[in-house]
């Protein structure tokens, strides 16, 4: 199988997972909260959701990892993968037990003052809290070994497991309905099964397939692997940082100087952003394997190449989805919720777009990755978003509308994308002309065609559920436009290729 036949299937499991477990996350939502209640559904919400906010700590720990394993796979260096994966093992386990430690001393403080837990209702929050610290834990753990499957490119072994997952929540889900007692504290005694099977999942296969998987002895520990890790996952984590700070610390604003309405309509509009945004991902998990394994065989043309495409193909795909839900807001929030929160139509498209914005230039950000030069880009670049929460507090103490706020939420995240290009020209020699030619100049056409096509829908068209209407025709619009102006005759002829190869 050819590298760009690989990003393909790896682009299309990711899809197809993220929509299942989307149908199968918001179904089992329903059960749950049917078989909980409000009150216990709130409380293992907050008080999981105090453990759960750590999570991210992971996500970086799995790019820091699967950028190594990536970046010395491609090197040929098979002593150095090894290693890695061993130190990496011994890292993640240090880290879990340190925070599984810390959280268990906090424990009382964090349940009985720092949230608000009835006293009857106490002894249950006690375990949804250990249950969640538990799951935490089995997170860190299998961390290591989902990022070698990312290295090693098996996408599609890594979504078929995530889909059981969220087919065993559902199951959990249904059971819970049937049972008398405290659903609770059942609920989250059996929940850390699924995080264990998961683990197994990834551990037992990745032992018997990868050479490099081993079970790993404290005599590896070897202090200058160690030091690349947890400086690269250091800086990951502040990026992530930045991002977490901008959109929560926008909502305290709005709170602030207007009304907890609002931070309803903005609730929404990251709702809405979250669900889109796997699109994108789904290209860029895909091509990320391959650009950190360029870099380390030494082939930086090609690492550029496959920047510029992750950029292209995620742009392409996140707008064919994005335009006409920004253009369609109002009938989709209204079939959506029914009782729609005042100004969220409004919050919506402006995050959509700035989504749109972010995708321009995001192979670069997995180009820097590759390259390794994580501190720079991460206090250049990424300390840019959180530029949104003085802009935005001093628009509203000015007395400017809220959409202001919202003004400087889409600039400094176009900024962002933008800063990108000067930075990766000065570490990774990437020419600003070229990249303009092979992602943004393919992009116009597609871009003003799908607008079109839903802006023709909806001056023309008035039919109940036109907003699926539009969806559709501006998706084949944009597919029809796309193969003709924005692939190269190169792509298009790997996806006729491919689509033969299938067929027979």
């Amino acid at each position: 199988m050819t590298s760009s036949q690989r990003i393909i299937i790896n682009t299309a499991a990711q899809y197809t997972r993220t929509v299942l477990n989307v149908c199968l996350s918001l179904y089992s939502t329903r059960l749950i909260l049917a078989a909980l209640g409000q009150s216990d559904y709130g409380i293992f919400n907050v008080v999981g959701g105090v453990v759960a906010m750590l999570s991210f700590i992971t996500g970086a720990l799995v790019t820091t990892t699967q950028r190594y394993l990536s970046f010395y796979h491609g090197a040929k260096q098979e002593d150095k993968v090894y290693s890695i994966f061993g130190n990496s093992i011994l890292l993640h386990l240090l880290i879990g037990l340190s925070l599984v430690f810390l959280l268990s001393v906090g424990a009382r403080w964090i349940t009985h003052s720092y949230l608000n837990i009835e006293d009857s209702r106490d002894n249950a929050a006690m375990v949804v809290y250990f249950a969640s610290l538990f799951m935490l834990f089995l997170s860190f753990i299998t961390a290591p070994y989902r990022a070698l499957f990312i290295a090693r490119e098996n996408i599609v072994y890594i979504s078929i497991v995530d889909v059981l997952d969220g087919i065993f929540r559902v199951i959990l889900a249904i059971w819970l309905t049937h049972i008398s007692y405290d659903r609770l504290i059942t609920y989250s005694c059996l929940l850390p099964c699924i995080n264990i099977f998961n683990l197994l999942a990834f551990g037992l296969y990745a032992v018997s397939h990868f050479k490099e998987c081993h079970w790993v002895r404290l005599k590896e520990w070897d202090n200058e692997y160690i030091k690349q890790l947890s400086g690269f996952a250091g800086w990951t984590i502040y990026s992530t940082g930045c991002i977490i700070a901008r959109t929560q610390g926008l909502a305290i604003i709005l709170n602030r100087f207007i009304n907890t309405v609002v931070n309803a309509a903005y609730g929404i509009a990251l709702h809405v952003t979250s669900a889109i945004n796997f699109v994108a991902q789904s290209v860029t998990n895909a091509i990320n394997p391959q650009i950190m394994k360029a870099e380390g065989s030494g082939n930086r043309e090609r690492m550029i190449i496959l920047a510029e495409s992750a950029s292209k193909y995620a742009s392409l795909l996140i707008a064919m989805v994005a335009i006409p839900i920004i253009a369609e807001m109002d009938a989709i929030l209204h079939w959506w919720l029914t009782d729609v929160p005042e100004g969220a139509n409004m919050f919506c498209r402006f995050v959509l777009a700035a989504s749109v914005c972010d995708q321009l230039t995001i192979g670069l950000g997995s180009a820097n990755q590759a390259i390794g030069k994580i501190r720079n880009y991460s206090i250049i670049v990424n300390t840019v978003k959180v530029l949104t929460l003085p802009a935005a507090w001093i628009c509203l103490k000015c007395g400017l509308p809220v959409t202001s706020t919202m003004l400087c939420y889409i600039g400094f995240e176009l900024l962002c994308a933008m800063i990108r290009l000067p930075f990766l020209k000065y570490t990774a020699g990437i020419s600003i002309r070229h990249f303009a030619k092979n992602v943004f100049l393919p992009l116009l056409c597609p871009y003003i065609i799908m607008a079109s096509t839903s802006w023709l829908i909806i001056s023309y068209v008035d039919i109940s559920y036109r907003f699926v209407l539009t969806l559709i025709t501006t998706a084949i619009a944009g597919a029809i436009v796309i193969w003709f102006t924005a692939l190269t005759k190169t792509e298009r002829q790997i996806a006729i290729k491919m689509i033969s190869d299938k067929i027979k």
